[in-house]
């Protein structure tokens, strides 16, 4: 499986004995590796000498095919759910992807010293991350999940990088099918943990909302100390029945933890952050007001974790954005905003709120949202309809396959001029250069946002090039 997760710090080795006892495996002929292995590897491209290389079986894909690879790059152990043949010890386990979840759970209990935050959501929970690892970070080592190995295979992933000295994990969990939360959260063993929002992303999964609210509370089930719970949800008494630990900290409008005095400038805002502990200002480096939402979360946990609330402002005023996130980058007469990390309805909509902030034309490019099943025609069809009817933005832009959906949700309002449909980025790309003549010399701002299989980035870089 080609996704690189390495990482530069050097890992705690493990033992023959430890591998065996995580995993339940056998030795393939009693045949043992000698010395310790230095880590347990997913990506065959960077197998080497004492690694452990994992074969992973996908739908499309069979790491067992790469063993002999990796033997011959000189890597000694391969663990496997069925024997190869290959000059190379095999651990022989009942499930490669079960036995990479054992191995990060084992990980995982050998760290008793670790305080644990684990969060999911709709939308957000990357920011949120993000701002936890800003704010616990300054105060001791914290692992932070990175990317979006937030699945069943990137949590045990992550968890293989815990080291002695991590006194902090912040561990963002991810769903795309009933039962997947339990199987990570209970992995995590959080201390605090729990969901930011109920919105629209992966409806085809879990066939509807109060699917996403079931799949998203399986967190409740692992958690030892407090539950966090957002109070302004329209699912909040829902999830408020999944907790089972005798603490929990709301956030949000009408929770413990909630923002007053918000001011949304283009490219920040301020608000005043209530808690029990005080209230205190916070210059927030995030625009748009679901920012000030994820601000207000990511304190609740910090709090529930014992962090106090001078930290917990410093770290949320010195948190930084991942990359694709609502990233400010001005080129030439130009503001680009890059929101193209994912998209779903709901960050679809808070993006164009915070377009709608800028200077100029504002212009909003999107790529289709995927994971909506057979609801995606009609999802886009609103998506399209709400998004001309924002104020402040001049054109949108839609590229994709539902394009047209979108293109027919504007047309039902009175502002259907203000949409463009593509079925394609080499389509759209012309149209863009011809706004930018047509509107010159006058300053334009860009958003460019779609789900992750889209890649939007590439129109983005397309149009600065042609600048």
């Amino acid at each position: 499986m080609h996704t690189s997760t390495t990482s530069t710090a050097a890992l705690e080795p493990w033992s023959i004995e430890q591998l065996q006892q995580a995993t339940q495996g056998y030795w393939l002929n009693d045949k043992k590796p000698a010395g310790q292995i230095k880590r347990i590897l997913t990506d065959s491209r960077d197998a080497e000498s004492g690694d452990a290389f994992l074969a992973l079986k996908g739908e499309r894909f069979d790491a067992h095919d790469f063993i002999a690879q990796v033997a011959a790059q000189g890597c000694e152990i391969a663990i496997v759910s069925r024997p190869v043949d290959a000059d190379i010890c095999q651990l022989v386990v009942e499930d490669t992807r079960l036995a990479l979840g054992q191995l990060g759970a084992y990980r995982r209990q050998q760290n008793p010293q670790l305080k644990v935050i684990a969060l999911t959501g709709s939308s957000g929970k990357t920011t949120t991350k993000e701002m936890l690892g800003s704010m616990l970070s300054r105060l001791a080592p914290t692992l932070v999940t990175r990317g979006n190995l937030n699945n069943d295979l990137g949590v045990p992933v992550m968890l293989l990088e815990l080291r002695p000295e991590h006194q902090y994990a912040v561990m963002e969990l991810g769903a795309s099918h009933q039962g997947e939360i339990d199987y990570t959260s209970k992995m995590v063993q959080p201390h605090v943990a729990g969901i930011i929002n109920i919105g629209t992303a992966h409806l085809g999964e879990f066939g509807g909302r109060d699917g996403i609210c079931r799949a998203k509370s399986e967190i409740y089930a692992h958690i030892s100390e407090t539950s966090i719970i957002p109070a302004a949800n329209d699912f909040a008494e829902t999830i408020r029945a999944a907790v089972k630990t005798e603490k929990s900290l709301s956030f949000g409008a009408g929770g413990e933890v909630y923002a007053s005095d918000v001011v949304l400038d283009a490219q920040s805002s301020s608000f005043t952050l209530n808690t029990a502990q005080g209230s205190k200002t916070v210059q927030l480096p995030f625009a748009g007001e679901h920012n000030v939402e994820n601000a207000t979360a990511a304190a609740a946990f910090a709090l529930a974790i014992g962090i106090g609330l001078d930290d917990i402002v410093a770290g949320l005023e010195q948190a930084v954005g991942a990359k694709g996130r609502l990233n400010f980058i001005p080129h030439k007469d130009y503001l680009f905003i890059d929101d193209t990390y994912n998209a779903n309805p709901g960050s679809m909509r808070a993006a164009a709120e915070v377009l709608a902030q800028q200077q100029g034309i504002r212009v909003m490019v999107t790529g289709d949202i995927g994971e909506l099943g057979s609801s995606a025609a009609i999802e886009h069809y609103k998506l399209g309809r709400d998004l001309v009817s924002v104020k402040g933005i001049n054109f949108v832009v839609a590229v994709g396959e539902f394009a047209p959906a979108a293109q027919e949700g504007a047309r039902s309002t009175q502002y259907g001029k203000k949409m463009q449909a593509f079925l394609n980025q080499e389509q759209a790309l012309p149209f863009l250069i011809d706004l930018i003549e047509t509107h010159h010399p006058q300053p334009m701002s860009f958003l460019f946002k779609g789900s992750r299989f889209t890649h939007m980035e590439t129109l983005m870089a397309a149009l600065m090039e042609k600048l």
